[in-house]
């Protein structure tokens, strides 16, 4: 069983199931919710303002995809003598386009994702920051395929809930396009041109959402739009792939998910697909993908894994070895959290460091 929140009752954890999944874009969003639950429109509110106080909640805005944004996006592994670690990670952290910086038990103990704008280069800017923070050795990873790709929990029962994933016949709750994964890899590496008024639409719907009444009215009037045109904008950038959601994301370890590895594989090519479906078909995965090796790198899939325990994460890993068939597999646990946070894009401070 997870290791519940100090004080979050079974309301709480209710809201925050709904807060993940379907948060709903309207005009009054919180009395939706109220009426869902049983709650009054204040009652919403102060709930989410005592979870976010608590750092359960992160954040309920918009998600993006980042590469349909025409941003160039990779995980990065670095590799530092251990006096060097904390020094060097702080200063990766300065980076803008940096949204999750963990050191790592392994070869390379240091693991960020890395964002940048259509007009920067992300091997350049890579190559900068482990030169200027002494890394030993330094490793782009970028996805060759991805499988799934989506964090949730259900937080009532207490267990992983990423169920969304990607299969040659589609996305479990919504159509893929022609072509299995071959084409839905190819459709997420595509980015969409953008008008400079989308970009203005995208920069409202990234901001945190105000815990007031009607907390989309402000963000419409600045667009010069109404609510009802704000949401058609929202739901036409579903369409084009450009965003994925409208939800709150939770820091999982103040949730109860205290736990999280990093499992890498060495898969065959010959079977990369097959197994990185069944890999994403578990609950507890919440991302998978395919990235490159290298000569000091052979692992192939990489699996996120999050869960109350180590010992569920170890079950998990497991438990996917056995359906597959791979043996060859390590865990990658996080040992410090430098960064956590969402790339915020378009925006002024992406100045190059």
């Amino acid at each position: 069983m997870a290791t519940r929140t100090p004080a979050m009752d079974l309301t709480d954890r209710q809201l925050l199931n709904v807060l993940q999944s379907d948060f709903p874009l309207a005009e009054e969003p919180y009395k939706v919710l109220g009426a869902r639950l049983e709650l009054t429109e204040g009652e919403v509110i102060e709930r989410i303002a005592r979870l976010k106080k608590r750092n359960v909640v992160r954040q309920v805005s918009a998600i993006f995809d980042t590469r349909r944004l025409g941003y160039e996006t990779c995980l990065v592994a670095f590799r530092y003598p251990p006096e060097l670690l904390n020094k060097g990670a702080y200063r990766v952290n300065k980076h803008p386009g940096v949204s999750h910086n963990y050191a790592r038990n392994g070869y390379f103990n240091l693991w960020f994702t890395i964002a940048v704008p259509p007009d920067d280069d992300l091997q350049s800017t890579v190559e900068r920051l482990a030169r200027e923070t002494g890394a030993i050795a330094a490793r782009v990873m970028p996805t060759i395929r991805f499988f799934k790709i989506g964090v949730n929990f259900d937080m009532v029962a207490e267990k992983g809930a990423a169920y969304d994933y990607y299969s040659p016949d589609g996305f479990a709750k919504q159509a893929a396009p022609k072509g299995g994964v071959k084409g839905l890899n190819e459709q997420w590496n595509k980015a969409e041109a953008l008008t400079p008024f989308e970009i203005d639409v995208i920069r409202e719907l990234q901001e945190d959402l105000p815990l007031e009444g009607r907390p989309f009215d402000a963000m419409a009037a600045r667009l010069g739009l109404s609510v009802t045109e704000l949401f058609d904008q929202a739901a036409a950038f579903q369409r084009r792939g450009i965003m994925r959601r409208y939800s709150a994301v939770l820091y999982h370890r103040k949730a109860g998910f205290s736990h999280n590895a990093m499992a890498v594989w060495k898969v065959p090519e010959e079977r990369a697909v097959e197994v990185g479906l069944t890999m994403a078909e578990s609950p507890w995965v919440t991302h998978c993908y395919q990235r490159p090796t290298f000569p000091d790198w052979e692992y192939t899939h990489f699996t996120m894994i999050h869960a109350p325990t180590k010992e569920q994460c170890e079950q998990v890993a497991g438990d996917i070895a056995r359906q597959t068939g791979i043996a060859d597999y390590q865990l990658l646990y996080s040992t410090r959290e430098y960064k956590k946070t969402r790339v915020r894009y378009f925006v002024e401070h992406e100045a190059k460091v």
